[in-house]
């Protein structure tokens, strides 16, 4: 349990630095300036997170969990004292870099290690409690990082991780042991470096698409391209790699490959509710930026409820196939229930679709990545855990850009037929306060449109749920296993 704490304080830093900052932006703005340039400190920390993944969890399987663990939270506080004592807009984005190169592997090796340290059959539990942390971190973010710029600056969105960190960092350094697994065997850099860029260039088209460019203009497509071109390789590359940083036996593996897709699904459709609930509660509701993140809450209570359920049912059985088809099922119909909310609905109900959804969640994530390390064999199961988590971070990327753009395509569409085009959408999105500033007239157009466009991204992320329900359908596995 000591060495538990230190892996789930890691987790819980690395998940929180996703959301903790986006109440700090107007801040961070009107201290150091570079308005256009806001929307990167989030992105670039999203973009070195994600696309580091893999290569944190095949480094580990070669050189060993440890040392590389105790390096990822060394480099992600790092990151964060530079963060806090940035004295541009172009420092903050570069050291946000950092500590998302940290939080990457943070996130992977903490799953890593769990497999590592609980047989199969116990790890429901603890994998749940991994799940509950980055729900928790990503519901609580918003809230905490408005309340450390209230009280104090916004500096101290970045200096609160140091001494979180310090006590993760001492207990995984006096207390984690684990045998040595170094090889002879050397990390794939090429692979790396190839995927690494084909990821970036794919998660660009998704901040920028829509957004910043136009689909069809050149920046776009000239992306899409060198993600087709760099991704291709990459694969090509693989096939002939010594050592692979993404080894292509694993995607022969029908339990990974179900698990992946449905992981990348399940998060994009994680992301339409935690980005656009609280959006139609302060704009169509008229609710607090703190009453509807506290709205949020019982999200997390129903997923805390369902994990430690069905991870003492796992432990007890040692089957997990029907959790996350059961649990999928119900966020689905939760989802397409938030679709028909109104300003008239109660925050009572909303609180019921909420505690509901988290429980539904709840059986999933967790009971996928037992799947995917049972499934592995023991010098694959850092790379088997990283690609899960790389998937889910994929999707949470994918999801919250694709979706911020179906919400502002639509709002742009309801704003030009109410005569209010002047208003800009991503800048509802990003800030709802805009709205109080606006004449009468035309925020009840924008408050209609809004209204709108978020029962449309609700309406697609339903149906992205749904697509992951099929997917959770051909997961097919045995007992799972007493031993390490």
């Amino acid at each position: 349990m000591i060495i538990f704490t230190g892996l789930a304080l890691a987790m819980f830093l690395a998940s929180l630095d996703q959301t903790i900052i986006a109440t700090a932006l107007p801040a961070i703005a009107g201290d150091l300036g570079g308005l256009d340039q806001l929307s990167w400190i989030i992105t670039v920390y999203h973009l070195a997170s994600a696309a580091t993944t893999p290569l944190w969890g095949r480094a580990s399987d070669i050189y060993g969990r440890k040392k590389l663990f105790i390096s990822a939270i060394l480099v992600f506080l790092l990151g964060s004292v530079l963060s806090g004592l940035a004295q541009d807009i172009g420092q903050l984005i570069a050291f946000r870099a950092c500590q998302g190169l940290g939080a990457g592997g943070m996130m992977t090796l903490a799953m890593a290690v769990i497999a590592d340290v609980v047989s199969p059959r116990e790890r429901g539990r603890y994998q749940g409690y991994m799940q509950l942390m980055f729900t928790l971190a990503s519901v609580l973010g918003p809230l905490l990082g408005g309340l450390l710029v209230d009280v104090s600056s916004w500096r101290w969105v970045f200096y609160v991780n140091i001494p979180i960190g310090a006590v993760a960092l001492g207990v995984i350094i006096a207390k984690l042991k684990l045998p040595k697994t170094r090889t002879e065997r050397a990390l794939d850099y090429s692979g790396a470096v190839l995927l690494t860029s084909g990821v970036i260039c794919l998660l660009l088209v998704t901040e920028w698409g829509g957004r910043q460019y136009s689909w069809g203009s050149g920046q776009i497509l000239g992306l899409l391209g060198g993600a087709l071109v760099l991704l291709v390789t990459f694969i090509l590359w693989e096939r002939r790699a010594a050592e692979p940083i993404l080894p292509p036996r694993l995607f022969r593996n029908p339990v990974f490959v179900v698990v992946t897709i449905t992981l990348f699904l399940a998060t994009c459709m994680l992301f339409a509710v935690l980005m656009f609930t609280p959006l139609f509660l302060q704009i169509v509701v008229g609710s607090s930026a703190t009453s509807s993140g506290l709205l949020l809450l019982p999200m997390t209570v129903g997923i805390t409820i369902s994990t430690v359920l069905s991870g003492r049912l796992i432990a007890r059985t040692g089957r997990y196939r029907h959790f996350p088809v059961i649990g999928l099922a119900i966020a689905t119909v939760v989802i397409f229930l938030l679709s028909r909310i109104t300003e008239s609905t109660s925050q009572l109900v909303v609180m019921l679709y909420m505690l509901l959804f988290g429980a539904g969640f709840g059986l999933v994530t967790q009971v996928l990545v037992i799947a995917v390390q049972n499934g592995a064999e023991r010098q694959d199961i850092g790379i088997a855990t990283a690609s899960a988590n790389f998937f889910r971070s994929l999707g949470a990327s994918i999801g919250a850009a694709v979706f911020g753009s179906i919400f502002a395509a639509g709002l742009n569409s309801s704003l030009a037929q109410g005569g209010a085009s002047g208003v800009d959408a991503n800048a509802v999105q990003s800030s709802p306060a805009v709205i109080q500033q606006l004449p009468d007239a035309v925020r009840e157009v924008v408050t209609t449109g809004v209204a709108d466009s978020v029962t449309t991204v609700f309406l697609v992320g339903a149906g992205v749920a749904a697509l992951a329900w099929v997917a959770s359908l051909f997961l097919r596995g045995g007992t799972l296993r007493g031993k390490n």
